[in-house]
Parts: structure tokens; sequence; C-alpha cells
């Protein structure tokens, strides 16, 4: 069978060569006579899969020595509470809110503390990243927290907010490993993985040290206390042991291909390609401010409702997949993660530009 071009934000395409190898091995994983999916997670064959696994994420992200991977589940969205829960000491939590999974995570802190929103670019629907330069942070907040790579809306932050001196908190779920990243400006970036690294049911939280510790709310549950996770190696309880076997693939496969440095040059030149045919035609027009765009996320829109929708009928019998737009915003939306060829974006404009002429 063909396979499809396809665009959706997540779960999301993954490398073709990971596919084949997790087929290859799926009933008898490195001559052991059984599937990853039936192991124990406490054997010695598993223990190796997920060392190796941090060990390749620690060499395609450089991570200190000083920080934790911790290989989680409960999604990115979970987090949202473990955040606050783990670092709240004073109360206090300053948020800038980009889209709709920062406002979650805002929502969902003020469970446990006073999140004050310092910054928002919810005046133009989440279409800019607003000026993060000088924030009005209160002196006692214990962290500013940002979603860097916006999914639904299609905005990146391309430089770090001024946190003047607080801890950075950061969801980096839809661009994580797209482009290498200093973790040490950090003090948590963490991310879901089925958007660029692995299938859905895992989020990787990369967290400083001096932030795992005991002095959490008594009423904070096992599970969500970064140190139970820390001091037990990921493996507190049962973890998805799918979904770290698949992202030790795809970080081989990311060291292969030559790192987080030539992940970040293919990525800039297939969305110069769509960024390229938009900013030039007249039916498709881009939905974000063009400095703000995001490399991985790319929204836009017609001028008709009945023409968007018409498109994305059209392009699905073509072979180019889930170009629905998130329903809270409509229009279409292509996601052209790492494991996106760069044939699969010039063939997507080429389909384009035949429906504009075709329809314009």
């Amino acid at each position: 069978m063909s396979r499809v071009y396809n665009f959706s934000a997540g779960p999301a395409v993954l490398p073709e060569e990971v596919l084949k190898k997790a087929a290859a091995e799926m009933l008898d994983y490195n001559g052991c006579g059984m599937s990853i999916n039936e192991m124990s997670h406490r054997s010695k064959t598993f223990d190796s899969v997920i060392q190796t696994a941090e060990q390749d994420i620690r060499d395609l992200m450089n991570i200190p020595d000083n920080y934790k991977v911790l290989f989680l589940q409960g999604g990115a969205s979970q987090q949202f509470a473990a955040v606050p829960l783990n670092l709240m000491k004073n109360g206090k939590a300053a948020y800038i809110i980009t889209g709709q999974w920062a406002k979650k995570a805002y929502q969902e802190a003020q469970k446990y503390g006073e999140a004050i929103e310092v910054a928002s670019s919810a005046d133009k629907t989440f279409s800019y990243i607003p000026d993060c330069s000088d924030l009005d942070i209160p002196e006692d907040a214990d962290y500013v927290y940002i979603c860097e790579n916006n999914t639904i809306y299609g905005t990146k932050f391309k430089t770090l907010p001024n946190t003047k001196g607080h801890i950075l908190v950061s969801d980096v779920s839809s661009c994580f490993l797209s482009e290498p990243v200093d973790v040490s400006k950090y003090g948590v970036i963490y991310g879901g993985v089925q958007k660029n690294v692995g299938p859905a049911g895992l989020v990787i939280s990369i967290i400083r040290e001096d932030l795992i510790t005991d002095d959490v709310p008594s009423y904070t549950p096992t599970m969500l206390k970064w140190k139970t996770q820390a001091d037990n190696g990921s493996l507190y309880n049962t973890p998805n042991c799918w979904s770290i076997y698949m992202c030790g693939l795809v970080f081989k496969w990311l060291k292969e291909q030559g790192g987080l440095e030539e992940m970040k040059k293919r990525n800039e030149a297939k969305a110069k390609v769509l960024y390229d045919y938009l900013d030039q035609s007249k039916m498709f027009k881009g939905t974000v401010r063009p400095e703000d765009r995001s490399l991985m996320n790319v929204p836009f829109i017609t001028d008709s409702e009945d023409l968007n929708a018409k498109f994305i009928a059209e392009a699905t019998k073509a072979g180019f997949v889930s170009l629905k737009g998130h329903r809270t915003v409509g229009g279409m939306r292509a996601s052209i993660y790492n494991a996106m060829p760069i044939e699969g974006v010039q063939k997507l404009v080429e389909f384009m530009d035949k429906f504009e002429k075709e329809n314009g």
C-alpha cells in the first residue's frame, strides 16, 4: 500500500525507517523471544532500552549533568498540575498566554496558587508572540511559564522571555527535538512526545535537580511528585514501555540524520517552501505574524469556509491528510514535523497551486 502524506498535529508522522524497525522487532526484540509490549519493565532487557534512550536524548540536546530526564505518563497536560505542585513555594507564578495549551496550564495552576497573566496574545486570536523583554513579573513569583511552540495557532517563541532571574518552565511539545536548545536556560523543559518524537502516551520532562525536592504540598499525588519519579528512574510504576522504546528508536534516527542542527536546517527549508507559497498566493493566506511563525505548524485559510472545506476534501482524496485546522480556529493547518520529508511539503504546495488555478 502507498503511504499518505500525514500533516496531523499529533499523533503525527513518524520516520518510516523507525516504523519498519519496530515492525521487524515486534515479535522478537533483540533476540529475547518476546515483544517490548510483553516484557517486564524491571527486566535487564528493558533497563537497557530506557537507559540507552536517556543517554541518546542527553547527547542530542546536550543536557547538563545536573538535569534529570524523566519518562512520565499523563502527557503534557498532566504536567500542567505537576508544575505548580512541585514549584509553587510562594504560591505564585507568572504565565504568558499565547494559545490554548498555555491557557489550560494557567487555569490548572489557579487550583494550587496564584497564577498571574503577565502577557497574552489573545487580543489577536493568538496570532503573534507578545513582547516579553520587560514583563511585570512579581518578585516573589516561583516561576515563569510558557508554551514555546503553539500547535493550534502556529506561533513560536524565537527569543525566550526575560524572566528577570525567575525559573523558566517551558512546554515544548510541538517543537521538541526540532532544533538545538540551551537546556541550561530552563528550570523545566517538557513535552508530550506524540507530536514530533514518538507515539502518544508519554511526556519527557527535563528538570534541574535542585527543583526536585520533597518540599511539596501534602496533598500532592505521589505520581505527580517529581522526586518520586526521579528517585525511581521513571519506574515507580509500569511506564509506557512501548512509547519509550519507540522514542529511543527516533533518538537513534535523529543521531543518524546529523542531530538537531541538521533537523533545524531541514525544518527551515520545509517551512520556507510553504510560507513562500502562502506569501504570494492570492487564495491562501497564512494567519501568523511573519516574525513569529512556527517551523512545525503552519495554519492557513481562504476567504471562504466553503472553499476551505472543498480544499480539505480534495486534498484528502489526493493523499494529503489531516489538514483540517483545529476545531477552535477552523481553516487549515499543515504540521511539518521532523519526519515529514521536504518532498511532502513540495507536493502539497503543487496541489495547492493547482487547486488555486482551478478554483480562483
